[in-house]
């Protein structure tokens, strides 16, 4: 169960990081009416026989979760979208990577809370692999950032040590205050 939108968000882009991308891109936008949201990867994609098995939450095809037998990501996601008054959008090509985006209406009373904005982009950071992960936010008042998980290794080194994941913290949070 996702209780909120960064946990629909941080369970997307950790499919992507998972299908063996080299690049994840995500891209985060809010505004006073909508909560948008796209993730591109150029991992291994999906066929389109593929990608119908991934949006039906009764298959799962066993090799990522071999004990479950349902996979309910992608359908918890649509499901959200669709009952709080947005939409998704998938596009997959194997051998090419996917780009899964879905969009929320802020207003609806059906839409979960947003959640810890900060708190899931670093958990995307930490994601295990050795992928280009590139976030970029745009939030309500119209401020906008973009971190890179090269340039932070490359500042504050690897984000597997308490210093480092403490600075990534302060950092992510420091990036997400509004400017008055």
């Amino acid at each position: 169960m996702h209780f909120t939108l960064s946990d629909l968000v941080t369970d997307i882009t950790q499919n992507a990081v998972e299908a063996g991308a080299g690049t994840v891109e995500l891209d985060v936008t809010e505004s006073d009416t909508e909560f948008r949201f796209l993730v591109k990867d150029n991992g291994k994609g999906m066929t389109k026989e593929e990608l119908s098995r991934a949006i039906d939450p009764f298959v799962t095809d066993g090799i990522k979760h071999p004990h479950r037998k349902v996979g309910l990501g992608l359908p918890f996601l649509i499901q959200t979208a669709e009952q709080s008054g947005g939409g998704w959008d998938i596009k997959s090509e194997k051998g090419v990577g996917t780009t899964v985006s879905a969009w929320f209406d802020i207003k609806n009373v059906d839409i979960p809370p947003t959640g810890d904005v900060a708190g899931m982009f670093r958990t995307i950071l930490m994601f295990e692999g050795n992928a280009e992960i590139v976030l970029r936010r745009k939030k309500p008042d119209n401020d906008e950032y973009e971190v890179r998980k090269s340039e932070l290794i490359e500042t504050i080194g690897e984000l597997d040590d308490a210093g480092s994941l403490i600075l990534l913290k302060q950092y992510l949070e420091s990036l997400e205050e509004s400017e008055e």
